[in-house]
């Protein structure tokens, strides 16, 4: 299986060498790990991939070959009956769910909350803990809450998020599904001759050898290549791991197409910071005063995101769901728009559900009617908004 495992790797274009392979099967040998295919996962993540930028290429590429492969189940620690039935029971009654509180109350009605409870607590409608539903914790159900840690429940309905989440990487070097997104981005390129001279100039080489009695005499130019500058900011994590297949595609297509790009990253909405790489984005940031000083004007921005969000991440103080901001996410649109006067936003999410969006409205009156879908169509427009 090992030997199948190791060239389905290959197939899916990660450089995995015999060396690697041998080095698993020693630690495997050695048994450093348990029966689980958890433990499996790690160890053969960290023998075959050397490089982090791989790590997104490899968790597609092993959910596909193990698919259907189930981890060892303790039969032993069954769920009371007890518990299962009040759970139920829970789950299938009305709901009895409080409407928004607003920002200010929501915040105070959680003060109060860590001041008063002593214990943990799971289901009911007041307590911070886990289901229920209470706008505090996480796994319940609530219009408007602070999700504390834990999974979503899917409803996309917090404010704020207390939790160190983990984002991966864009691959740049997924293969293309279809070549028309490339294509759709040509419309950008803007060739010019920089720089040393590199290039043969064939026409003018046999015009001055011709003058030169027949003598050979090599003429040279700078290389031609795309002189336009893009500057990318992607969204990542949270509701964009819907379209994280698309985006890649993008992504990937930009990086062949244009050699002067420049990307960072955000989560929902940019604030103070971004960053460059997901697993270090809170020790490596890049204050995005620095990406206004050291990018010139003749840059084009391209905003990729769902703009999916609470309007509180836009408009207020504060609202960010992961730290607090001084500033709202509005001004550092608008210092960003004013810095890079030709600019876009592309949305992944269908252009038909963006009236059901709240926050997306008003990501595209802040950025004045200039967000257009990930389709090909909208990638035309988006090229001429870039364009002028």
């Amino acid at each position: 299986m090992l030997i199948d495992f190791f060239f389905f790797l290959r197939q899916a274009r990660l450089p995995v060498s015999i060396q690697e392979l041998l080095t698993l099967l020693q630690a495997l040998r050695r048994d450093v790990i348990g029966p689980s295919i958890d433990e499996f996962y790690y160890l053969a993540r960290a023998t075959l991939v050397k490089d982090e930028a791989l790590f997104d290429r490899f968790d597609r590429a092993f959910a596909e070959f193990f698919r259907g492969v189930q981890a060892e189940v303790d039969l032993a620690a069954r769920v009371p009956e007890d518990w299962l039935r009040r759970s139920l029971a829970r789950d299938l009654a009305a709901p009895n769910i409080a409407g928004p509180l607003g920002w200010d109350q929501l915040f105070e009605q959680f003060r109060k909350r860590l001041e008063e409870q002593g214990e943990a607590h799971h289901g009911g409608s007041k307590w911070i803990g886990t289901g229920g539903t209470s706008p505090f914790g996480h796994g319940g159900r609530h219009p408007e809450g602070l999700r504390i840690g834990g999974p979503s429940n899917g409803n996309r309905s917090a404010v704020k998020v207390w939790q160190q989440r983990a984002y991966r990487d864009y691959d740049d070097q997924v293969e293309l599904g279809t070549r028309n997104i490339k294509i759709a981005l040509r419309r950008l390129r803007r060739f010019a001759r920089e720089g040393a001279d590199l290039e043969l100039d064939l026409p003018d080489t046999i015009g001055s050898t011709a003058r030169n009695g027949g003598h050979l005499q090599l003429k040279l130019v700078p290389e031609r290549h795309n002189a336009v500058k893009v500057l990318m900011l992607l969204d990542v994590g949270g509701s964009m791991d819907e379209h994280v297949g698309r985006v890649q595609e993008l992504f990937s297509a930009a990086r062949a197409e244009f050699k002067r790009l420049e990307f960072f990253y955000f989560h929902n909405c940019v604030y103070e910071h971004v960053w460059r790489a997901n697993r270090r984005r809170s020790a490596e940031r890049t204050e995005t005063v620095d990406v206004l000083r050291r990018y010139s004007a003749d840059h084009r921005l391209v905003f990729v995101g769902d703009a999916t969000m609470a309007p509180y991440e836009i408009l207020q103080p504060g609202g960010s769901l992961e730290h607090r901001n001084a500033e709202t996410g509005a001004t550092w649109l608008a210092r960003l728009t004013a810095q890079f006067p030709r600019f876009a936003w592309i949305n992944p999410e269908s252009e038909g559900l963006w009236p059901y969006r709240q926050s997306v409205g008003i990501i595209q009156q802040l950025m004045g009617g200039r967000m257009v879908p990930l389709t090909l169509d909208g990638l035309r427009r988006a090229t001429g908004l870039l364009s002028r």
